[in-house]
Formats: C-alpha cells, sequence, structure tokens
C-alpha cells in the first residue's frame, strides 16, 4: 500500500480549529472497503491494535524515561485486551496516552494535554466520489508546545514519529 505524505484535511477538526500549530504532518493511504462499512469507529479502534512491537518497546522505554520527569504516562498496558474490548472511540474516553476528544462520521481526534506539550491525531476517514469501494485515510499529528521542555522532548521524538505514523498508516 502506498502511504503519501500530505497537508491537514480541509475539513478535518484539526483544520477548522484555526490554531497556528508548531508541528503538523499528515500521511495518507487508500482502504478498500468493498462493503462501504468501514466507519470511523473502526479506525479508531485499529488505531491502536495495528501498532508494530517496536513501536511499543519504544513507548514502553519513553514511558520509563518521562516519568521521572513528571509526564503523562500511557499507564499499565498488561490489561489492554480488556481496555480495546471496552473501547467505544467515543469523546471523553482514554485508552493509554490517548484520549478521544472528538468523533464524527469521518474523523475520530485523539491526543493529551501535558504540562510540556499538547497533541493531537486526527483519524480522517474520507470516501472517494469516483470509487464507491475505496476510502482515503488521513493520519495528521499537531503538536502545540507548552515551554522550552516540550520542544526540547519533541526534539529526539520527531525522527521516529516520522516512522511510526506511516508504519501505522500501512497497517490500518
Amino acid at each position: 500500500m502506498k502511504i503519501t505524505k500530505t497537508t491537514l484535511p480541509a475539513n478535518s477538526v484539526l483544520h477548522t480549529a484555526h490554531k497556528a500549530y508548531d508541528y503538523v504532518d499528515s500521511f495518507q493511504s487508500a482502504l478498500i472497503d468493498t462493503e462501504n462499512s468501514c466507519t470511523s469507529t473502526d479506525v479508531g479502534k485499529a488505531f491502536f491494535t495495528s501498532t508494530p512491537k517496536w513501536v511499543e518497546k519504544l513507548f514502553a522505554l519513553r514511558n520509563k524515561i518521562v516519568s521521572a520527569f513528571g509526564l503523562k504516562t500511557s499507564g499499565n498496558i498488561s490489561d489492554r485486551e480488556r481496555q480495546l474490548a471496552n473501547f467505544k472511540c467515543e469523546p471523553g474516553e482514554q485508552l493509554g496516552l490517548f484520549k478521544v476528544f472528538s468523533k464524527n462520521e469521518n474523523e475520530v481526534i485523539l491526543g493529551e494535554d501535558d504540562k510540556h506539550l499538547n497533541f493531537r491525531v486526527s483519524l480522517f476517514l474520507e470516501q472517494q466520489e469516483d470509487e464507491p469501494t475505496k476510502k482515503t485515510l488521513t493520519i495528521s499529528t499537531t503538536v502545540e508546545f507548552n515551554n522550552w521542555f516540550g520542544r526540547l522532548y519533541f526534539l529526539p521524538v520527531r525522527p521516529f514519529h516520522k516512522l511510526i505514523v506511516p508504519k501505522c498508516c500501512r497497517e490500518l
């Protein structure tokens, strides 16, 4: 599956918020949905099950390091399957480090606010007008730095982020 770098979709909740983000990126892929049944909820749930094992290990390392600085962590992932079984992808729900901020027919907004930075991940699903069985998935990330520590934190995260998001896009 081809993954392309793109821009934040014009109809995304993140785009219409008219904020000046410190960092934005978007990656896009095509999904074949022969029964036209894939919803934003399905994509939101799949986001949490499509993560490669090496990414989970990176998150575990991240959690160990940042907990010493008082930053939010993913918490205990040992009961992840139970959490996923009960996850409805509704605003206010939390799964690991990701809180659901918004959900509509085409998009789920996940993210977290912390003392160093605030981030959002948009999972934007769009029907292709010319092909009824094809949908486009755009995963966009926005970051707002709250202080110098947020900028410092993001320096080593950024290159990994640019590897992880396209990989997740491919797996969804």
